[in-house]
């Protein structure tokens, strides 16, 4: 009998083929085992590598799947302080965006991308000005962080899922983030993941329902719905408000903290008045002290409104003492790659415009 290494494959990803093209061949369970402990143990990615398995099997596994696990390739990268941004590309021509961080503490963090480009038009993100190309599938999301662990082995502490695009309007992060925390793969703590949403409710519900460990991240950038709109447009669709009714049944029932981010634009929605409304916000939740505004100074980017400026430092400074004097806990995000243009809204991938035409999007 053929023994599944996972109760209900996620389908349309390598393990679930994997699986399939093993069973249909006739070989026993066991070599799937040895797959995922050579790739997630090992860090192995080539097929040609893979020394635990007979020749034959191995030369029948690069026929079928190509010479590498890796959905994946580094194509380029650039160097900051404390941070890496890679390039990758898709066996299908499409082109993504990754960080790599290291604090100096010793912790690492990477953000990945879960769409090519974004099709939502925040008007503060460079990604929006791309508009979007296709969702990532999710091996594509995965791969991000398997070259990392794997062919580069590095120590990957912490993911969040803040690159290129809205995770949860893409249905491939919930199989990814299954892979992600499965033991026998990545085996990641969810408390050791984040997922940003600028709003997307349903993706939203999904995920503290079926990941109420995983942390979440809702970007705000104005409590006030209509100025709220001209930087998410997102918000006509699904109001701020019932993100935060979300958020607020997900807290009191799991007891897991969640933030806010907050994006400060200079004379736009800085302004003590601005954090005044969000701390009222806040504090009407029943469970307040569980929300934590993450307050980020706006990075210039590629694309977005050219009237978007950086606050200067004592804005920022007073906005966050605002919050906090109004009993919101409140703390500047630790920011760096700006330098190669990696920080929160600048992943942009200028490149789109030279890459080949990526194939049509998985549904």
């Amino acid at each position: 009998m053929y023994v599944h290494v996972f109760p209900n494959p996620p389908p349309r990803t390598r393990y679930a083929a994997l699986q399939e093209f093993l069973a249909t061949a006739g070989h026993p369970a066991y070599r799937l085992r040895q797959i995922l402990r050579a790739v997630h143990e090992r860090g192995s990615t080539e097929f040609a590598d893979l020394s635990e398995l007979p020749k034959p099997l191995r030369e029948a596994l690069l026929e079928e799947f190509g010479p590498s696990v890796l959905a994946l390739r580094p194509i380029a990268s650039e160097h900051g302080e404390q941070v890496e941004k890679v390039l990758f590309e898709s066996r299908q021509g499409a082109r993504i965006e990754t960080v790599f961080a290291r604090y100096r503490t010793g912790w690492t963090s990477l953000c990945i991308s879960t769409q090519v480009g974004c099709g939502l038009g925040c008007t503060f993100c460079a990604t929006g000005a791309v508009g979007l190309l296709r969702n990532l599938t999710a091996d594509e999301i995965c791969d991000q962080v398997l070259y990392f662990r794997g062919p580069r082995q590095e120590e990957v502490d912490s993911i969040a899922f803040m690159g290129m695009g809205e995770a949860l309007a893409n249905p491939h992060t919930f199989p990814a983030l299954e892979m992600l925390t499965h033991k026998e793969l990545h085996g990641l703590s969810p408390r050791r993941i984040t997922v940003s949403t600028v709003g997307f409710a349903p993706g939203m519900r999904r995920l503290v329902d079926e990941h109420p460990q995983v942390n979440v991240t809702l970007s705000v950038h104005s409590p006030y719905d209509e100025e709220r709109r001209s930087l998410i447009p997102l918000q006509q669709r699904f109001p701020l408000a019932d993100c935060l009714e979300i958020l607020d049944t997900h807290v009191a029932r799991a007891r897991r903290k969640v933030y806010l981010a907050y994006l400060l634009i200079d004379e736009l929605n800085d302004t003590e008045d601005h954090a005044r409304a969000l701390a009222e916000l806040v504090t009407q939740l029943r469970r307040p002290g569980l929300f934590h505004v993450s307050v980020i100074p706006y990075n210039d980017a590629v694309g977005v409104n050219p009237a978007y400026r950086r606050p200067p430092p004592a804005r920022v400074r007073s906005f966050i003492a605002a919050l906090r004097s109004s009993g919101v806990h409140a703390t500047r995000r630790q920011q760096f790659g700006g330098n190669v243009d990696a920080a929160c809204g600048q992943l942009h991938a200028r490149y789109l415009s030279t890459a080949p035409s990526p194939q049509a999007a998985p549904p």
